[in-house]
């Protein structure tokens, strides 16, 4: 590998030699000097170069190198990538960053197109058509940043709070819920299901005597919805912990995960978010509010939203409307609300002792979203079957996931998180099209 420096690592370099390598961002070709703004992974950099328009001695090889170089600068097209060697020299006179390359040699690695399918105010629905040019604006570059730093971040709590890392299967004999938003696919002689969640595979650690796990990875639902916040495909970030007293410590969990993560996001990147999202990261305050279901959906009917659902949940007006309150009333970004109907949520959450029309859960919402779910997870095999037969399901379709509780497993509970809807609105983004690398919806298999 050549000895490439990195533009971030330009202005630690003394004035001299150096050689970088990136695409072209811009070209200004004026009569007597050129300039080349190249971009690269972590920065751009202003090259420049003397230009020569014609020979003044045939015989001279070096004119003829410069003639050549010029050129080439002149049929330059956006979005090629070079390697340039030259001197480098600091000038504070230079806008971009107080520094420029003056141009040696110039290698064309891979030519351009001279038009480019896309332009700034292109429609996102074009800009996914075209991600992988899309992705090199410095914007977008920097969101897979800071998704690389939150990942990190929860690896390294994990890490030092004794989890075990998991890698689930992701085909599935049977359905992780019910046979709802699924996708079925061909398996050999049978038929598969894409895994809607690691659930019932992170519940087996229990009894295997793991303790406590994690899983970040793909999970699938087959939901022709069209949202802002929904994907057929998408990255799950899932953890599950042994000998807990209820949802209270997966809550708690949830929370230090997060401080962990928006502390090392604003740590590393918040200069570049503040230039970039014109963002400051707030790093959230423990403990983040906590508000029964029943409560929550009591403040907004008295601010005056009445929530237009014949079940007993909450609707994503509903969830904004109660975020706007614990805004104003206690000035953070996150809530969880608790306490939800056992109508509502699957047959393996535990319902409160003395009361099974509620249960042991909650779902978290993160600037007006929700971004999870957790609950403490029902670990008594008779009462498993009971709920399971309650929602309709048959327990002879469920007896691999079953004989989990058969044999002994501790009080355990967890949750699941889409990581896209969490870049999405720690950055204020509107679409989570934006914080996905490529997205996957009902109508959309491309690039």
């Amino acid at each position: 590998m050549s000895e490439r420096t990195l533009v971030k690592n330009l202005a630690a370099l003394e004035d001299g030699p150096v050689s970088v390598s990136g695409w072209v961002e811009t070209v200004r070709d004026q009569k007597k000097v050129q300039f080349v703004v190249l971009r690269d992974e972590s920065g751009a950099v202003q090259l420049v170069n003397p230009a020569v328009r014609e020979l003044v001695d045939d015989d001279d090889p070096e004119s003829a190198t410069k003639l050549a170089t010029t050129e080439a600068i002149s049929a330059l097209a956006h979005g090629s990538f070079l390697t340039v060697t030259g001197a480098l020299k600091h000038d504070e006179r230079v806008k971009l960053g107080g520094l420029e390359v003056r141009i040696g040699a110039l290698e064309v690695v891979s030519e351009s197109l001279p038009e480019t399918p896309i332009a700034a105010d292109s429609s996102l629905d074009k800009r996914l058509d075209w991600r992988f040019l899309d992705l090199r604006n410095p914007k977008q570059n920097l969101i897979f940043r800071v998704q690389t730093t939150i990942e990190h971040a929860f690896r390294q709590y994990w890490i030092d709070n004794d989890f075990i890392e998991i890698h689930t299967p992701k085909l599935m004999a049977s359905a992780s819920e019910s046979r709802a938003e699924l996708f079925e696919v061909g398996y050999f002689e049978t038929t598969a299901y894409l895994a809607q969640s690691p659930q019932f595979f992170k519940q087996m650690a229990q009894p295997a005597g793991f303790g406590k796990v994690f899983e970040i990875g793909p999970a699938f639902r087959a939901d022709p919805s069209f949202t802002s916040r929904h994907a057929t495909e998408f990255t799950s970030v899932d953890a599950e912990i042994s000998w807990i007293e209820s949802h209270e410590d997966v809550m708690a969990l949830h929370e230090e995960l997060l401080v962990a993560a928006f502390t090392a996001v604003k740590e590393k990147h918040g200069e570049a978010l503040k230039e970039h999202f014109d963002l400051d990261v707030v790093v959230p305050s423990r403990p983040f509010p906590r508000i029964p279901l029943a409560e929550a959906k009591r403040i907004v009917g008295e601010r005056g939203y009445e929530i237009p659902r014949a079940d007993d949940d909450m609707d994503p007006e509903g969830e904004r409307r109660i975020a706007a309150y614990v805004k104003e009333e206690f000035g953070h970004d996150f809530v969880f609300l608790t306490d939800y109907a056992s109508s509502i949520r699957p047959f393996y959450h535990m319902r409160h002792e003395g009361d099974s029309s509620l249960t042991n859960s909650y779902d978290l919402i993160f600037n007006g979203v929700e971004i999870s779910t957790g609950a403490q997870r029902e670990h008594r095999v008779d009462v498993l079957i009971e709920q399971a037969r309650e929602k309709g399901l048959e327990p002879e379709e469920l007896e691999f996931y079953l004989d989990f509780f058969r044999y002994g497993v501790p009080p355990h509970g967890g949750f699941g998180m889409g990581l896209a809807r969490v870049l999405m609105l720690l950055l204020g983004e509107q679409s989570i099209r934006e914080t996905t690398y490529l997205f996957r919806g009902p109508t959309r298999l491309l690039p």
